[in-house]
């Protein structure tokens, strides 16, 4: 690891001071300031333009305190950092981390209490956060409110999406600031809104482009002992105000002397690919707690799943609590369960023959009769199988094929459940050999009253992954708080879902066609996502006639998703019997790796397109996903980034001259050309499409 560390001290005690922090290549210059009232100030400039009007800062305390105003800077300090580190998994092989500092010392006349505001300042943005120091002895605190600002130049076009502290799982709506209203967005639209305080609160990470052409993201990076923050927003002033998720009780967070709050990051470009590519996020979380990750693993898996989804098999064994004898409350099977031993094995079988490493098994455990919408404390034990899973045969038939198994944990948001299993729950996995578990938290929180994006949740999420690095398993959360870089500290938490995955295509409206163009600049900013490409049936009639649900792209962009959308651990989600009707496309996925060494952004616009060529960390070979929203979209790739004096054999993976997402998903072409490091290839990509191809050396 390189690292080089420059610090420059500067004293001072004035009241009204003003300091600039610009980023390494100055393009980026940040000014904090404390105005007339002692308050905190910031402003942020791109190249000469105003992104972030003068905004104020502060917390407030359950016990009246107000942390932002009345302070003097007892002093500051400033200091300049330069690494380069390895992640375990991820979309570089080696990732640069270098910002300049300046963290302010503020001492509270009135009260006398001291508040420090650290500034980080990087080639992509702005990050910030507060800092309690320790004095003398500890000193307990409850944080009621965070005062942050991001004021704003204009009405910027805005990527949003609703906010209700519990879920992540809906579309994004593409309005300007002043539009934003959740009261007139579609609550049809596959979940329904819980209960919200305000019609003008999103989510973040929130995507903006300015008429100047600036492209804005609005996040936070390190959440850890702290609530998830969501934005107020003023949609005559624009600005937009720091919300944390309450507890059960109103409170936001418990903290102690020292602590910190999570950073609060302003990105910005004039070139949307340097937002997708930013590392700024995961720069911000600490380095790797765990010593050996050599048993950290990239993944590619099939699983019994998407048959329950499409409505073919069930989770459950007995199909309701009704089922069950009420006298002997013996589970009577009704002959649609999906996780039996011999569809395990059916599974099993198509991993191995294709080379998957895993297969994931949803239903296999007792207690899915009475778990949605009872919400039960202990309907679930996480070790006890349902009578038709023999896990000890499965266990054994997956060992002779090669072929690793994938636990699945729901908890149905019982977290105190959860918490008291899972020490043997781990010890289940350990003893059968499972690397990895998919954790789920459908539902509302028991114990009643928290949420998911709670200070209590954030830790649990948290918790687990830690708890899972030191029995040396992998974690892939699904329902959780949305990652903000824990991944580099714990690797483990190898993805989560935390947002609105294609599962949704199944069974609601559906993902709207520029869904997965949005994603990238929102919620992968902050981590892998086990998305769950690879839908080949894109119209669910094939299992009901009367259905009218569909997958919202073709099938050709299925296949880019594997590149478009970041992930170690990548699912192959359809069925089997579906993927044989078309190997030739099925090919790409097999193909197609989990981690790289190099990953290049060639086009990207929020909501329109993305265009990002990967190169294997294991070969030399080239992976290229190319994605469009409902327009169809041509362009002229350049191919330099391949190895100069270097032929390559390109399998082009491309919509068919007649395909439509809607109309005619599945008509898809395949070509193979030999290419090299000068040559151009034109990509023609149909409405709700996309292009996959690999790059395989010639020898």
């Amino acid at each position: 690891m390189k690292k080089i560390v420059i610090l420059i001290f500067v004293v001072s005690f004035q009241s009204f001071f003003a300091q600039d922090v610009q980023s390494p290549s100055k393009e980026i210059t940040m000014n904090f300031s404390l105005n007339s009232n002692g308050e905190p100030v910031y402003t942020v400039n791109f190249k000469g333009k105003e992104v972030i009007k003068q905004s104020k800062m502060g917390v407030s305390l359950k016990d009246g305190t107000s942390l932002n105003k009345n302070f003097i800077i007892e002093k500051s300090e400033k200091s300049s950092f330069d690494e380069t580190w390895t992640p375990v998994l991820g979309e570089e092989s080696s990732i640069r981390n270098h910002y300049n500092q300046m963290t302010f010392h503020l001492k509270q006349n009135e009260s006398n209490k001291k508040l420090d505001i650290v500034f980080k300042v990087y080639d992509e943005g702005v990050a910030f956060r507060y800092e309690f120091p320790f004095e003398n002895k500890v000193d307990y605190f409850v944080i009621s409110d965070e005062n942050t600002e991001f004021n704003f130049t204009g009405d910027h076009k805005t990527f949003w999406s609703p906010s209700d502290y519990d879920s992540q799982e809906y579309n994004y709506n593409e309005t300007k600031i002043s539009q934003i209203d959740i009261s007139k967005i579609d609550r049809a639209n596959g979940i329904a809104l819980q209960t919200v305080e305000s019609n003008f609160r999103v989510q973040s990470p929130l995507m903006m482009t300015s008429a100047d052409g600036l492209y804005i993201n609005i996040f936070e990076a390190a959440v850890n002992n702290y609530p998830v923050m969501h934005l107020d927003v003023d949609t005559k002033s624009f600005k937009l105000t720091s919300n944390l998720v309450p507890n059960a009780i109103g409170d936001k967070a418990y903290l102690r002397t020292p602590s910190t709050t999570p950073w609060r990051t302003i990105m910005v470009s004039d070139d949307a690919r340097d937002i997708v590519a930013s590392k700024m996020i995961l720069n911000l979380n600490e380095p790797s707690k765990i010593e050996d990750t050599s048993w950290i693993k990239p993944m590619k898996y099939v699983g019994i799943w998407w048959e329950m989804h499409v409505g073919k098999a069930t989770w459950d064994y007995a199909g309701s609590q009704n089922a069950q004898n009420a006298e002997s409350q013996e589970l009577i099977p009704t002959g649609r369960h999906g996780a039996t031993t011999e569809n395990t094995k059916r599974y099993i079988d198509f991993a191995a023959e294709h080379g998957f490493d895993g297969v994931l098994v949803e239903g296999w455990n007792v207690g899915w009769e009475d778990w949605f919408g009872n919400w039960k404390e202990d309907v679930f034990d996480f070790l006890t199988p349902y009578p038709d899973f023999d896990i000890d045969e499965v266990n054994r038939y997956a060992k002779s094929k090669g072929v690793k198994m994938i636990m699945h944990h729901e908890t149905s948001g019982s977290v105190g459940n959860y918490e008291r299993h899972l020490d043997r729950a781990m010890d289940l996995m350990k003893k059968y050999g499972y690397p990895a578990v998919k954790s789920g938290y459908v539902g509302r929180i028991i114990p009643r009253g928290e949420y998911h994006d709670g200070q209590a949740m954030v830790n649990h999420f948290n918790f687990v992954a830690q708890r899972m690095a030191d029995n040396q398993l992998m974690v892939n959360s699904h329902e959780s708080t949305r990652p903000t870089g824990y991944h580099r500290t714990y690797p483990n938490y190898i993805a989560a879902e935390a947002a609105r995955g294609n599962e949704f295509n199944a069974w609601s409206n559906g993902n709207l066609p520029y869904h997965e163009t949005v994603l990238p600049f929102t919620r992968l900013l902050g981590g892998p996502m086990d998305y769950t490409p690879g839908i080949f049936e894109i119209k669910m009639n094939i299992y009901d006639p009367n259905k009218t649900n569909q997958v919202h792209t073709t099938l050709a962009k299925q296949l880019a998703l594997y590149v478009t959308m970041y992930s170690p651990l990548q699912m192959a989600a359809d069925l089997p019997e579906n993927y044989e009707r078309y190997l030739d496309a099925f090919q790409f996925i097999k193909d197609v790796p989990a981690d790289w060494q190099k990953s290049i952004y060639l086009e990207a616009e929020p909501g329109d397109y993305l265009t990002v060529v990967r190169k294997d960390k294991n070969s030399e070979s080239w992976f290229l996903g190319a994605i469009t929203d409902e327009h169809p979209r041509t362009t002229e790739i350049k191919l330099d980034f391949l190895s100069p004096k270097k032929k390559y054999k390109a399998v082009i993976y491309q919509d068919g001259e007649a395909a439509h997402w809607e109309s005619n998903p599945k008509d898809y072409d395949i070509m193979t050309k030999t290419v090299t490091s000068k040559s151009k290839l034109k990509l023609m990509l149909a409405a709700g499409g996309g292009t996959a191809i690999s790059f395989m050396p010639i020898d």
